[in-house]
């Protein structure tokens, strides 16, 4: 294990598997996802859209990589309910308060 070589891809596989198991991490990735995709959408809309008008690639690729974004947020909000349910139907833990 000494001799393995640290790489970006594990790194971010081990940050990964630490930001998805843990719910309250979760969320708030969740909602700073959240919270860029409507400052993209908002941005393309308002302060942007002149700019974007101007060239169909620019157009394209800005409402593409806001698909992209609400895309990857819709993911992980159903990833989170998955694991909700997966958290709740487990096996009962030993509660000291319901004695």
């Amino acid at each position: 294990m000494a001799n393995r070589k640290i790489n970006a891809w594990s790194v971010c596989k081990g940050l990964a598997r630490e930001i998805l198991r843990d719910r309250a991490e979760r969320r708030r990735l969740m909602s700073k996802m959240l919270m860029l995709a409507l400052g993209m959408m908002a941005a393309g809309l308002w302060l942007l859209d002149h700019w974007l008008a101007t060239n169909v690639w620019r157009f394209f690729l800005w409402w593409a990589a806001c698909a992209g974004v609400t895309s990857l947020t819709i993911l992980c909000a159903l990833y989170d309910a998955m694991a909700v349910i997966r958290e709740e139907r487990g096996p009962p833990q030993s509660n000291p308060h319901n004695r």
